[in-house]
């Protein structure tokens, strides 16, 4: 009687678990997921940033149970284009996409309103297309104006929320700008909440923009790439400081663009000290952050990316759920075919007196990192 009780409830366990496993699988599966495949096509793994990224974005969705293809095109746009393709063969239920481009999915993003994919734009606003659902980033128009105030806070002319300082020094201070990709919507942005708060010093005369380039199309830097930052800064250098002028602040709108300026004004005979200029950033990327601890970038914006992919994911189960994402701003960004509805975050200023406060606690970067 025993062998048979102990049998019978080895039989029943066994029917307990297969009924289980008909109606979803693994745990994970049963979470809000279901085992559905979503597609994450991010850029590049050139930037540290994207990286962090893709890595939040994933983990997240697979907390959610959702099945995770996560694939980095390098930034080469033909590339990116076959990914978003083949997660969309692959029956890819929800498509997360930081475009390189943002002017050169509209096929691609076609094929997928075609099969009802929704698509979330992620921080890159996805152009001159209807077939983006929502879009997850940070205020990019506040951010450039946080690299702005970081470089006039670090002259002396305002403290870091951009008011000013009683007893500002009159200057003149040369100061050069640059701005990012050309294809990468947030890049004017970045440059337009710049030069909102840069403009006013700029017409007193306290800025002086001894290169005279002051145009973003003059500023813009293709791909966002650090060298090409290098190669233009030694022009600069070489063409409007060669009278031993000095260079008294740069605004940069990205980490991998002040490392590009930091060399080429190491090379030009610059070291750190008095003499060495305010150069903002973006991104709080680690050679970054310790390059501000060491005096060579005096700021950078701290956006914290765990927070963008939390906010991605969730509009991605909202809408695989068929409801409405929360989004805070309906009106800023037009993608040329109609204002995509936007979920907006804040970012911080970091400087070297508030690295640990906003950097270290938060858990984004260890101090052993940092060091």
């Amino acid at each position: 009687m025993k062998k048979i009780l102990i049998a019978t409830l080895a039989a029943g366990a066994m029917v307990v678990s297969l009924a289980a496993c008909s109606q979803g699988g693994s745990a994970s599966e049963d979470a809000a997921g279901g085992g559905a495949l979503v597609g994450v096509a991010m850029p590049t793994k050139s930037s540290e940033r994207w990286i962090q990224d893709g890595k939040a974005v994933k983990e997240q969705l697979e907390a959610e149970g959702f099945k995770v293809d996560l694939q980095y095109a390098e930034d080469d746009i033909p590339t990116q284009v076959s990914q978003i393709e083949n997660m969309i063969t692959k029956g890819a239920e929800a498509l997360i996409i930081a475009s390189i481009d943002g002017t050169t999915l509209t096929q691609v993003l076609q094929d997928a309103a075609d099969a009802e994919i929704p698509v979330i734009a992620y921080d890159r606003l996805i152009r001159d297309t209807p077939n983006v659902s929502y879009y997850a980033s940070f205020d990019n128009y506040k951010v450039g104006q946080q690299q702005a105030n970081s470089v006039l806070n670090g002259l002396g002319l305002v403290d870091l929320e951009g008011e000013p300082v009683d007893g500002a020094p009159a200057g003149p201070f040369n100061i050069e700008m640059f701005a990012g990709s050309p294809d990468d919507n947030n890049a004017t942005f970045f440059w337009d909440g710049a030069q909102d708060a840069l403009k006013p010093f700029i017409e007193a005369g306290t800025l002086v923009v001894k290169s005279g380039q002051t145009d973003f199309e003059q500023a813009a830097t293709l791909r966002w790439d650090g060298e090409t930052a290098q190669k233009r800064m030694e022009n600069i250098l070489t063409s409007s400081y060669s009278d031993g002028t000095k260079v008294n602040g740069v605004l940069s709108p990205y980490d991998g663009i002040s490392r590009g300026i930091i060399s080429a004004l190491t090379d030009a005979g610059y070291t750190t000290g008095e003499e060495w200029p305010v150069i903002s950033g973006q991104d709080a990327e680690l050679d970054s952050v310790k390059a501000i601890n060491s005096g060579e970038q005096f700021a950078t914006i701290f956006k914290d990316t765990r927070k963008l992919a939390t906010a991605a994911v969730e509009m991605t189960v909202a809408v695989l759920d068929g409801g409405k994402p929360e989004v805070n701003n309906e009106k800023d960004y037009d993608n040329g075919e109609f204002v995509v509805p936007s979920y907006l975050l804040d970012s911080q200023i970091v400087v070297k007196d508030n690295v640990n406060d906003v950097l270290v606690d938060s858990g984004y970067w260890t101090e052993e990192e940092i060091g």
